[in-house]
């Protein structure tokens, strides 16, 4: 019998953008550093990035695939307060085509023992499920925990009072990925006990009893006191009678302080493993909830306070299970901060993505009293927290296209030598690293291919010396804006022509593939016009409506001036 694969079906799911790889320019005047180092572990290389999620994952993945050991995401919920005025299918459709995209770069990103949370109510829970199952596998699903985020019932409730989030988790490649074992706490070390002076320290005693039953193990026990013990009704002693004897010469089973109790086993601290198992539901108590989360969000901004943040001891208990020290992690909605400020506090690193504007009300001065040691709230007590270390501050680069007032494609003005030659790189698949000692060796693919960047127009004699410069064990990809002959005139170099050679790679000028009401279609559209319209609104870049002129021979794209 053939297996069929189950997939969900959604309008436009068959569109996908064409998202065009932005480079990342820091703002130094917004990044932060703690003024010393507090200790060995300081994490200074973290990331902050402003702009659109989507666009700032793809400008992550030439980098970062296969690097990242933790993605936390807390994505919209979807639960319609977004969307009052478009239809119900409709919006669930965008949203869905919305999540798969970044799911996907998501998934490229994590390193093989990777892992991704997402927390999601139960309004697009169990889409979302099945949308990740085509995403990551369905077999590499690890669980759904079910976190208590309320402790009071709304009595205003139309249904039932929603009192908890999920947390769904997939593993990049579950045969090999493994969560770590949680944290003894003193609650748990103080169960045990040693009121006997065991040399071998603290223990706790556990029933001695099981459910299975052998007639083997159901025998009668004498204590030393004297009393004859059965065991309950049903069940049956864990240990035959020979391993009895065993553990009682052994001094491992425990009759109680005057020797007439039932029978138990002792169990020593110092033999426990080093943490517990976690289990699926992750109540307030252990892991905070709402309540708890906007507490910590006023303490660095008490104007503008989130409506549903997350408490810091949630992603502390995400990263205890995924990363160890100095794992790198990734949240592409980062919200008001709280998993950079939880990861730096661990000694993780970290990437955060957010477009609103609280990326400069909220995260910074989070992330700056984090770093100057004067966040004492949240997990900085259990994790000895003193300050220390640092971030960058990035924003996306404009469009590395624009139309000119003709409606043809020219390097965008904003752009300088460097920044053109970055960019470049990364659409080419180059690592970006401007030599200081050869003028055309802009960055390299491998020891012996390189790239060159150059918005000149490039003569026969300039190719020729530019060859001999390279030598025949090199090759070179020359980006230009023209050149003179043949495109295979020299074996070692590749000729290519800016911006023909990267025009239909990309959706050029396209900024925002948010959440954004403004850029939803209308409910007032008919379904087939809706989905139309939603295919050019949210998967394509509308063409600007300009007058149309005859294209210009000359040269539009020397829109700086450079040296040979």
């Amino acid at each position: 019998m053939s297996k069929t694969k189950l997939e969900l079906t959604w309008i436009g799911k068959d569109k996908r953008p064409k998202l065009e790889p932005r480079i990342l320019l820091e703002d130094p005047s917004l990044s932060y550093h703690a003024k010393h180092r507090v200790s060995e572990n300081d994490q200074f290389d973290n990331k902050l990035i402003y702009g659109d999620n989507l666009l700032a994952l793809k400008a992550l993945e030439q980098e970062y695939a296969g690097k990242v050991k933790c993605v936390f995401i807390d994505p919209p919920y979807n639960t319609g307060s977004a969307f009052t005025h478009y239809e119900d299918g409709l919006e669930h459709s965008i949203w869905l085509s919305l999540i798969r995209d970044r799911l996907e770069i998501i998934r490229s990103l994590l390193s093989d023992d990777g892992s991704l949370w997402i927390t999601i109510d139960d309004n697009e829970a169990h889409y979302l499920k099945v949308l990740c199952d085509e995403v990551f596998g369905r077999v590499n699903f690890i669980a759904n925990a079910i976190w208590q985020k309320k402790y009071a019932p709304q009595n205003d409730a139309k249904w039932l009072s929603d009192s908890h989030d999920h947390i769904l988790i997939f593993a990049k490649n579950k045969t090999i990925w493994r969560p770590n074992l949680l944290p003894r706490t003193e609650e748990m070390n103080s169960l045990y006990k040693n009121p006997d002076k065991d040399p071998r320290g603290m223990w706790m005693s556990d029933n001695m009893s099981v459910k299975t039953y052998s007639a083997a193990t159901d025998y009668p026990i004498t204590t030393p006191f004297g009393r004859v013990v059965n065991p309950p009704s049903s069940r049956c002693w864990a240990f035959s009678q020979n391993r009895l004897a065993e553990l009682i010469a052994d001094n491992r089973i425990w009759f109680g302080a005057k020797g007439d109790g039932v029978p138990r086993i002792k169990r020593f601290l110092s033999e426990v493993q080093g943490g517990l198992v976690s289990k699926t539901i992750w109540l307030r108590e252990d892991v905070g909830d709402n309540q708890d989360a906007k507490k910590e969000v006023k303490e660095f901004n008490n104007v503008s306070v989130f409506d549903t943040p997350k408490p810091e001891r949630l992603i502390q208990r995400i990263l205890n299970l995924a990363t160890k020290e100095n794992d790198l992690i990734l949240d592409s909605f980062a919200g008001s901060g709280t998993t950079g400020a939880v990861a730096h506090k661990m000694g993780r690193r970290w990437i955060m993505i957010e477009l609103g504007e609280h990326c400069h009300s909220h995260i910074i001065p989070r992330l700056k009293k984090v770093i100057d040691g004067g966040d004492q709230g949240g997990i900085s007590k259990t994790a000895n927290w003193q300050g220390g270390g640092g971030f960058r501050y990035y924003s996306l680069a404009p469009s590395l296209l624009e139309q000119d007032r003709w409606g043809n494609w020219v390097v965008n003005k904003n752009y300088n030598p460097a920044m053109l030659a970055e960019a470049l790189c990364k659409l080419e698949g180059f690592t970006s690293a401007p030599s200081d000692s050869q003028w055309w060796n802009h960055g390299y693919s491998s020891e012996q291919d390189f790239i060159y960047v150059t918005t000149q127009n490039l003569s026969h004699q300039q190719l020729e010396e530019l060859s001999d410069e390279v030598g025949g064990d090199r090759s070179l990809l020359v980006c230009c804006a023209a050149f003179r002959g043949k495109s295979d005139q020299f074996q070692n170099l590749t000729l290519k022509k800016i911006p023909k050679m990267v025009l239909s790679r990309c959706e050029w000028a396209h900024d925002d593939y948010s959440l954004n009401v403004a850029n939803l279609p209308m409910a007032a559209l008919s379904s087939s016009a809706a989905s139309t319209e939603l295919e050019s609104q949210t998967l394509a870049t509308p063409a600007k409506k300009t007058e149309q002129k005859p294209k210009k021979d000359n040269k539009t794209l020397d829109l700086f001036n450079e040296d040979a």
